[in-house]
């Protein structure tokens, strides 16, 4: 199984400290609420910086996440996150929020999971921070039988509309969409079928560890290249895995399985 509890790198570690010491010289920042690999204790020398500033009042994020480490690239995505690339090439997210938006960390029970609050807030000026991320800290698994249902009729929708997509002849758009489509939920379902829900949000992460080798094979056998052929292969034996966890499920937790709706799809992507 994932080593939930691995020691940091040097690296990271130190750049955390230097945000830290930014941070605390900077009395328009309220607090600072790490997220990411690092406040689930699974940082490695590949992980990002990502963090939560809360401002006492508005300041430059740019400027005050230079004075962090020297930076190559910084810009806002599409997610109004500010991501940055620093002289190290480590990446970095940050989402600058006014201190009010602190109560809104209540509403993220069963989405977020902070296993050590303590080592996620990084500084907390108030106190309200602290406060906020402790029912974090209890990891909610989901319902089974609700999010199993859930999970099958998005896999039947995704995979039907990935069908209808390569037979209009977009090769290329039916093969992004089993990828972000499809596969995000299916890799959901064989996570609670296996009873590994611990990295929920994005289940393709530590797939390799956290699932039987069969499991990872039967994904693997999901992807391929945007060739016309290797799409249709893939979304062959992608629907081929999906009707069968879609029936382990139904037999575990009692859920209806819409088998004619399920044999259609076959027929047309056969």
């Amino acid at each position: 199984m994932h080593d939930q509890h691995r020691t940091p790198p040097t690296a990271l570690t130190q750049r955390v400290e230097r945000l830290r010491e930014v941070a605390l010289a900077e009395p328009r920042v309220e607090a600072v609420l790490l997220y990411g690999s690092w406040s689930t204790g699974e940082a490695d020398a590949l992980s990002d910086l990502d963090a939560y500033v809360y401002l006492a009042e508005d300041l430059d994020g740019r400027e005050f996440v230079s004075r962090v480490a020297p930076v190559r690239l910084a810009y806002t995505n599409l997610f109004g996150i500010l991501a940055v690339v620093f002289d190290d090439l480590m990446r970095g997210e940050f989402h600058f929020d006014p201190g009010s938006a602190i109560a809104e960390i209540a509403t993220w029970k069963g989405m977020i999971h902070l296993p050590d609050p303590d080592a996620a807030v990084l500084v907390d000026r108030t106190g309200r921070l602290t406060e906020a991320v402790r029912p974090l800290a209890g990891f909610v698994a989901p319902d089974p039988a609700p999010t199993a249902e859930q999970l099958m009729g998005e896999l039947a929708n995704w995979t039907l509309m990935t069908a209808h997509v390569l037979a209009r002849g977009e090769a290329a758009r039916a093969h992004a969409a089993l990828a972000t489509m499809v596969s995000p939920h299916q890799l959901k379902l064989v996570r609670l079928l296996r009873g590994s829900t611990a990295h929920w949000l994005t289940p393709s992460r530590a797939l390799e560890a956290d699932l039987p080798g069969r499991d990872a094979a039967r994904h693997t056998a999901t992807t391929g290249s945007a060739e016309p052929a290797e799409v249709r292969r893939a979304l062959e034996d992608s629907w081929t895995w999906s009707r069968e966890l879609s029936r382990e499920a139904a037999d575990r937790w009692g859920v209806d399985l819409p088998e004619d709706l399920h044999e259609d799809i076959a027929k047309l992507i056969g």
